[in-house]
Parts: structure tokens; sequence; C-alpha cells
């Protein structure tokens, strides 16, 4: 790629820089988008060179930039995501420039200008910083708040860009701004997809190789670039997905007759997830949801109080009784101190908590709100952990910014089942048609 380098502390003078980057047709298209627009959607099949794209946008931009000590960011999933993927494609795109490497704080520097890799599972490295120009890659892995909560602030006393690029990953967060930058209303926004089957940048004997070994779902989300196939190894996404077309998430009104309850994850130095759950014969119907990390019990007391959940039945998990050795007191001395009635969640290994929530789920509404909808996407996205060396999913759940909510749904289940009639079943399986069989 031929970049014209502006010099920002002498009298202004152009010259050619060759970084050996050739684009292709589709990642040409995208820097065409991010030269008319603030803000791009790109939508991309596997192997399309997405990731090639983005790091090159981020130099590109960065030469051009004649702001004061410009600053710019690619963001992965992880901060160990974001050095496999992109850091040597950093490195070997500025190699040209001159740039000065810092490899332990995955950072080039070059021309007054600096790029830098970061993960979205430390948000608070992100915090306070000021951004000319952003990439949030696979961003249907990452944490929904980030961009609202931390890149736009970021982003805005420098009116800087922000591009997202991912594969879909079902009909989450990803879909939501996919769908934004489609809408005419919203001029700031450019939307760009990519197929397989359009981009012929993949044999098509490869294609159909693939979708053989892959399976039709699998294969539509990866290289057909569909939102509708669920994600795979999520563990309710099917489930949720079926009780969307039986409108279960809709507006509810909250009655004085049913039963109330909330259900907790506590978290230490992370978040801490509430449910709030309204009870009457065999229905569930959840009615809020409240996430918050570095807070004080008092906080989430405080949540409850201004929402008249005070009074609620409060499940919490076994660990609730471990005394900290700063007071000598158990968080269920603290909170009960404050006024509230907890239950402990009865002990459950992770995997019959599992299929509590799975058994429960067919029976649930959800009421229409951002913030349960919110709690949704993380139960849709609760997926078990998969092991890119075997190419296999474990026997156990990914811990990732779904978690939380998705570990206080568990034990909010756990808890209202007062039979305890959970049994172990086929849990790691993706879910199918037999759940249909058993629940409904």
């Amino acid at each position: 790629m031929h970049l014209s380098q502006s010099s920002s502390e002498q009298e202004l003078k152009s010259e050619v820089i060759e970084t050996g980057y050739k684009p292709r047709a589709p990642q040409k298209e995208i820097h065409r988008a991010m030269h008319n627009s603030r803000f791009v959607v790109a939508v991309c099949h596997r192997r399309m060179g997405k990731t090639v794209a983005a790091i090159n946008q981020l130099i590109h931009s960065a030469l051009k930039c004649d702001k004061n000590k410009p600053q710019f960011a690619y963001i992965a999933p992880t901060y160990g995501q974001a050095k496999r993927i992109a850091w040597e494609y950093l490195v070997e795109y500025t190699r040209p420039l001159g740039a000065q490497v810092r490899a332990s704080e995955l950072r080039v520097d070059f021309m007054g200008r600096r790029i830098s890799l970061y993960g979205a599972d430390s948000p608070d490295s992100l915090r306070g910083i000021y951004l000319d120009g952003c990439v949030i890659d696979e961003i249907g892995d990452v944490n929904p708040s980030l961009f609202n909560e931390v890149i736009r602030p970021a982003l805005s006393d420098r009116l800087g860009w922000c591009m997202f690029i991912g594969t879909p990953k079902g009909s989450n967060h990803f879909k939501g701004l996919r769908d934004y930058a489609l809408d005419d209303d919203n001029p700031n926004w450019d939307l760009r997809e990519y197929k397989a089957s359009q981009t012929k940048l993949i044999a098509e004997d490869e294609l159909k190789d693939a979708k053989k070994a892959m399976g039709d779902n699998k294969y539509e989300q990866e290289f057909e670039i569909s939102f509708d196939a669920p994600i795979v190894g999520s563990y309710y996404g099917e489930i949720i997905k079926d009780l969307d077309t039986k409108n279960h998430i809709r507006d509810i009104e909250s009655e004085n007759m049913t039963q109330k309850w909330t259900g907790w994850d506590l978290g230490m130095s992370d978040s801490t997830s509430i449910w709030v759950a309204e009870l009457v014969g065999g229905e569930v119907r959840i009615m809020d949801y409240y996430e918050n990390g570095g807070q004080s019990l008092d906080h989430y007391v405080g949540w409850l109080k201004d929402n008249g959940y005070e009074d609620y039945n409060h499940i919490l998990p076994h660990d609730v009784m471990v005394r900290e050795l700063g007071t000598g007191k158990s968080r269920h001395e603290l909170l009960t101190d404050a006024g509230l009635k907890i239950e402990v969640a009865k002990k459950m290994s992770v995997e019959d908590g599992i299929q509590a929530v799975r058994a429960t789920l067919p029976a649930t509404w959800f009421k229409n709100t951002s913030n349960v909808n919110k709690g949704l996407e993380c139960l849709r996205n609760y997926r078990r952990e998969f092991n890119e060396k075997l190419n296999v999913y474990q026997n156990k759940p990914l811990h990732d910014w779904s978690s939380h909510a998705a570990d206080a749904f568990r034990y909010l289940c756990i808890g209202i089942d007062k039979s305890g009639n959970t049994h172990h079943t086929d849990w790691n399986k993706p879910i199918d048609d037999t759940y249909k069989n058993q629940y409904m």
C-alpha cells in the first residue's frame, strides 16, 4: 500500500511509503467506507482478511491524522487474542515506517503516532485515554457495553472514528449494530457485508468441502455471514430463539399476588449480576436485570431499594457464607444486616445447574426492556469453551462477559426449584428438538 505522509513538525511535504499491503477488493471497499463515514460495520466471512484490513486502516489513518499526538487502538475480545491475531501484522506493516516496537505493551510508535492493541476483557486499561480511531474485532464476542461506556467517550473530544468487524455469532448485539448501520436515519454509519459465495476469495470446491465438514448452521454463520444460525456451543440459544417466536419476550405488568425473587452472582473484583423475577403457578416472569462492577454491597442494596425490590426473596450462591478477613463477617451477614431476606442456593454442580436452567426456560417469560434484553444477550452467548488446538468444544463453560448473568440466572433457577428434582443429563450437547419433547 502506498501512503502519503505529512510532517507535523516541518513544512508540509508528501512522501510515498510502501508498506507491502496489497488490499483485496473487499478490503478496498472497507477503506473507502472509512473514508466517507465515521462509523463502519463490516460483516465478513472467514479468511477474508478483515484483521489485515483493520490494521492497515489504523496505520493509514494515523499517518493522515494532523492532530497532536495521534493515538489509535485495535481491540480484540481478549488481550491474548489481540496478541495472537493482530500483533505480527502491526509490526510487519509499520516496520517500513521505522516504528519503535514495544512488545511488552503491544504498542508501536512512529512519526509521533501511536497504535496499541488491547483486550476487551480488560476494559479498565482503556478508560481515561483518548482515541482518534479504533477497531473492535470480533465484536460479537465483546461485551456490548464496551463501546457506549468506554470507547465512545474516548472518541468524543477528538471526533474519532470506529470500525466494528467480525463474523456473526447468532442474533446478538453485533446484529443490532449491523441493523443500526443499515438504517438511513443514521447518516454517520455505513455497513459492508461480505459472503464467501459473493467475494469468490475462497475456491468453490473448498467451500463445498467446508460445508460438508462443518454442517449447515456453522457454515452459514462462518462463510455466508448468517445471523440466524444459533451460536455454536451455546447452552441456551436454541431455547431462547424458540421463546422469541412464541412471544415470551414482551411487555409484562408486575402483579401484586405473585411470588417475588431475585437471583444473584456476587463478584469480588469483577461484575455482580442480579435477575428480578415474579412467579405464579409454573410461570417464571423475568422483570428486571442489573449488572455492575467494582461496587460495594451497599450499592446493590441501594439499587434494590430504589426499584422497590428490597422485600423480595434474594437467592445467592453458597459462597455468600464465607467470612471476609477485613470485616470478620460473611456477605450473608452484611446483606441480612441491611434488611434483606437471603436464601442460599443449593450447592450443585455447574452441569446440573445448567440443566436446571434448560428445564426452567421453556416456562419463562422476559419483560421487553433494555435491562432485561442485556441479560438475555448474555444468556444467548453463554457457551462451551472451544479448544482451538484440538478443534473441539470442552465440557465446561467459557468464562467471558456473559458468564456473570448466566451464573446469576442459574442460581435463580436452582433456588426457585423447591423440589430439587434436577437431573444431570446431556447438558453438554447442542440443543435440538428433544428439549421440546421433554419440557413443552
